[in-house]
């Protein structure tokens, strides 16, 4: 049966992965640097998703590693991220418009609501005109 994390696991998956994909390593120092909170909330998370399955904490050399269900969830919400961000850039909403609504509304997604708005900025994607003619409409209107 697999764990189901709360948003705020999710939001140190997520973290963690990024910062082994960008620098090879996440440490706790890294993780409460890069969410701006104390190194005491970051580690009481970690032994959080220690429990749940989540992640393995090996001191005294490359810190945090996610195991693979601990992988597989940041993955999902990296792929949530990306396609939210994907979709409202090509509605033409600014970056802090985008960070703000993707912060908001990202854990609230099912993953069937995830897939079609993926389907829809393909649809976009392969459909210039179409997306042309909404934007158009959209100016329109206000």
């Amino acid at each position: 049966m697999e764990n189901t994390p709360t948003q705020s696991a999710e939001d140190y998956l997520e973290r963690i992965l990024e910062l082994v994909q960008k620098t090879g390593q996440a440490r706790v120092v890294d993780i409460a640097n890069s969410l701006n909170i104390r190194q005491a909330s970051v580690t009481n998370m970690v032994k959080k998703l220690c429990e749940l399955g989540f992640v393995e904490h090996e001191k005294y050399k490359r810190g945090l590693v996610l195991t693979e269900e601990g992988r597989g969830v940041a993955q999902r919400i990296q792929r949530r991220h990306a396609t939210l961000s994907r979709f409202f850039s090509l509605l033409e909403l600014d970056s802090e418009t985008q960070r703000r609504d993707i912060e908001g509304m990202e854990h609230h997604l099912s993953r069937d609501t995830v897939r079609a708005l993926e389907d829809l900025a393909s649809f976009f994607e392969k459909n210039p005109e179409v997306l042309e003619s909404f934007l158009k409409s959209r100016s329109e209107t206000a």
